[in-house]
């Protein structure tokens, strides 16, 4: 099979019109051409009157040699890659102990669903509950005010991922397509097969839900097992090397291989594996608002007189400014058309997020606007403490609490009052999507001053690039401060932890992910590292 890249269509090309564009491109005729398969499919929006999609196609013809000596100087046909995953071991028929995965997040979830079909039964420990009590909980801070911190949008089967826009594209290299193979078993769970073709992927919260109910279905009819309300307390070492971890409950499950994919959020496992010595070290994340627009002007904005098509959907965006001060400001998990929630797992503290559910039909766009913070931003000295990005997150946080009123609201402000350095005392024609609710104020008490003067120079740069950005009823809503973690974990090549052997740090806790579609892929890989040293394969 062979590969064709950069087939370009109008927008609104016929549905029959990709078969003929391929033989012409190709220079054969109808008959020549056996099959073929869209492998991937984006568009050009740089021109908004005439929005292009780009095809990359799987095709078979008859004489296949014949072909590629024909266009030998065209880099744009070849042999089609191999991206079937291949297992990398199998279990041997007698397990001394087997492996634990802490975390059913993406990357945990992945590893366990890999670790299983490779037969080596693991068992999956999650501090939260299954996905649709957890749900529950979540609903409970959303409209009730009420937090369990235990289960949460960050504590939980399915992991933070499960409320968000359920995004699955990522920049990571990705050479040996383990990304196919976690698109692939989330199809098999649920997900929408176009998910396996379109340039931006996306699932949605609701479907998460049900995809990732079959994920567990599926390890445990593999011989694996799920522990919900299971809450490492620390691990067993002896002489540098893992022998068992020990739950909240006293039990202690012996073994010499442990998965931490736990998410950015899990602050009482990295003080106890840093009590333990385990190697850790402080990483640069961001901080920053959430800003809602009305996704109708967004749309307008990036796809002009084709706002509103169904192949391209709600608009998204992702913006960069380098500032004067020597930070950058970015935009980041762009939400269209859904809303802003509630995302903090501790009292006394505000955190934003933001998820859409697949048809991404909510009338407001979110996205995080963040700022760059490094270790040296952090309070104390981070080469003695590198927990200090945690003391970090929670000085805001709970600044964000009292601008809020001291409940769960969170601190708003509108941004033509952030521009102009005054509090908003009254919403205007943006409606914050925001539950429970949101408190009109000034957010310069939110954050650090250097981020409030970055986020002032950038929103006035990013309304040059997307016109209305700047639009005074803007809603700003405070505060986003877990971007990504504040710690690594720090691996080595095999992948585990430089000091502590049997320890594998994975996923966007550790600081190796961000994002289900790289966490996904990182869980993948730690797996395989974790079957060849069961299975004996240096």
């Amino acid at each position: 099979m062979l590969r064709l890249t950069e087939l370009k269509l109008p927008l609104d090309h016929a549905k029959d019109a990709l078969r003929p564009a391929i033989c012409q491109r190709l220079g054969i005729a109808d008959a020549d051409l056996l099959d073929f398969t869209i492998f991937k499919r984006s568009y050009d929006a740089r021109k908004k009157s005439a929005i292009t999609l780009i095809y990359t196609v799987d095709f078979t013809v008859a004489n296949e040699a014949a072909l590629l000596a024909k266009l030998a100087d065209d880099r744009h046909v070849g042999p089609r890659p191999d991206t079937q995953y291949k297992y990398v071991a199998q279990a041997p028929a007698e397990l001394k102990t087997r492996p634990v995965v802490i975390g059913t997040g993406p990357c945990g979830l992945l590893a366990g669903l890999i670790l299983a079909q490779m037969g080596f039964k693991p068992i999956i420990l999650e501090r939260g509950k299954a996905v649709r009590e957890r749900t529950k909980d979540t609903w409970g801070l959303w409209r009730n005010n009420k937090l369990n911190p235990e289960s949460n949008v960050q504590f939980g089967e399915g992991g933070a991922g499960t409320f968000s826009d359920g995004k699955l594209y990522s920049q990571i290299k990705d050479p040996q397509h383990h990304g196919r193979k976690v698109l692939e078993e989330f199809v098999k769970a649920g997900a929408p097969e176009e998910i396996m073709y379109v340039s931006k992927p996306h699932i949605g919260t609701f479907r998460l839900v049900k995809m990732v109910e079959n994920i567990r279905t599926t390890i445990t009819e593999l011989g694996g097992e799920i522990r919900f309300g299971s809450k490492v307390e620390r691990l067993v070492i002896e002489d540098h090397q893992v022998r068992g971890v020990v739950m909240a409950d006293g039990e202690t499950i012996a073994t010499d291989h442990v998965v931490l994919a736990v998410g950015h959020s899990a602050r009482d496992t990295f003080q106890a594996l840093y009590e333990q010595g385990v190697y850790i070290e402080a990483k640069p994340f961001s901080i920053g608002f959430r800003v809602e627009h009305p996704q109708a002007m967004i749309d307008k904005a990036r796809f002009g007189p084709n706002a509103g098509n169904e192949i391209l959907g709600a608009a998204d965006y992702k913006l960069v400014h380098h500032c004067k001060n020597g930070r950058a400001a970015y935009s980041f998990c762009m939400c269209p058309g859904g809303q802003v929630v509630a995302a903090t797992s501790e009292e006394g503290r505000v955190v934003t997020n933001g998820m859409s559910q697949y048809s991404r039909a909510e009338r407001n766009a979110n996205a995080a606007l963040v700022v760059e913070v490094k270790p040296e931003d952090f309070p104390g000295d981070y080469r003695t403490n590198p927990l200090a990005g945690i003391d970090f997150q929670r000085q805001w946080e709970s600044a964000a609490f009292v601008a809020g009123g001291s409940t769960y609201a969170a601190p708003a402000q509108r941004v033509g009052d952030f521009l102009a350095g005054r509090p908003s005392t009254a919403l205007g024609e943006v409606d914050p999507s925001y539950q429970p609710g949101v408190h009109m104020t000034d957010l310069a008490s939110c954050v650090p001053p250097y981020v409030i003067e970055a986020l002032r120079e950038a929103i006035p740069a990013f309304d040059k690039q997307i016109k209305g950005f700047a639009m005074a009823d803007a809603i700003l809503t405070g505060v986003e401060t877990r971007t990504s973690s504040p710690i690594r974990i720090k691996r080595g090549p095999d992948y585990q932890s430089i000091n502590t052997r049997g320890l594998y740090p994975a996923g966007e806790g550790a600081g190796y992910a961000g994002g289900i579609l790289s966490a996904g892929v990182d869980g993948i890989k730690v797996a395989e590292a974790v079957a060849m040293s069961m299975a004996g394969i240096d």
